[in-house]
């Protein structure tokens, strides 16, 4: 057999993992922003809830500034969503089709189909996050310099880790539609449970006490660090605590991958 490559393919030579990485996570995010029921949710619910409850509702909230207050909690709610939903329900479905059998086949490395839902999910963040600063800045009066700004969304992105390996544990436990009900399961009431829709002082104080247990509530609490609403806080705790949630849901979600 004549295995000689033909002589444009052998001009083009073999492709640089740098590429292999950038396409895969470029048609990631393409798939993603041609599905609209995954799009348009994460794109508009934190901006709509943010002008709802911060520009709307009128009140006061004693020394807090409530506009600066929900525009870094509704960041950190914006910048979840996409990691939980983005491997939970991306890495179900694709086991259901059996594309993730086709791709652990293909030459592709497998740190290309992982980087690319990352990519994705800090993209769509980054989106929100870019919306969510608009109608704070230009319409609920919060201020915050150009550094403060980027701190973040360092701190903003850095925290979607975690949210993306509970996503692809959740990914690896269910398949197909199964897994938007598990996502939501864990999404919604934990955003509500620590604070990112409402402060939590408006709980009983022992759902106040429980918030400690969620992520979400460190990621939560670091932003409102960066924006000036909470004192003092403790941001080496709040990022060791991030970081054994993701090596713990990744270890898990390892395991899992392994039995199949």
């Amino acid at each position: 057999m004549n295995t000689a490559l033909h002589p444009a393919l052998a001009r083009l030579g073999r492709p640089s993992a740098l590429r292999i990485h950038a396409l895969e996570a470029w048609f990631e995010f393409l798939r993603v922003l041609r599905t609209p029921a995954f799009a348009l949710p994460t794109l508009s619910f934190p901006l709509v809830f943010y002008v709802v409850f911060a520009l709307l509702v009128p009140g006061s909230w004693g020394n807090l500034h409530k506009a600066s207050y929900l525009f870094a909690t509704y960041s950190a709610f914006g910048v979840i969503g996409p990691a939980l939903f983005g491997f939970g329900v991306g890495l179900a479905l694709e086991r259901q089709q059996g594309l993730l059998e086709l791709k652990r086949v293909s030459p592709m490395p497998t740190s290309a189909y992982f980087l690319a839902k990352i990519a994705m999910s800090l993209a769509f963040g980054l989106a929100v996050v870019a919306m969510l600063s608009v109608a704070a800045i230009g319409f609920g009066g919060v201020q915050i310099g150009a550094l403060d700004w980027l701190r973040l969304v360092g701190v903003l992105m850095l925290g979607t880790l975690p949210f993306c390996a509970i996503g692809l544990w959740i990914g690896t436990l269910v398949k197909g539609q199964a897994a938007v009900a598990i996502v939501n399961l864990v999404y919604l009431p934990m955003a509500l449970l620590s604070g990112l829709w409402l402060p939590l002082f408006v709980f009983p104080a022992f759902l106040q006490k429980m918030a400690v247990v969620w992520p979400s509530w460190h990621l939560g609490q670091m932003a409102l660090g960066v924006v000036g609403q909470v004192a003092e806080v403790r941001y080496g705790l709040h990022a060791a605590v991030l970081l054994a949630t993701t090596a713990l849901f990744l270890s898990l979600a390892a395991l899992r991958l392994r039995k199949e």
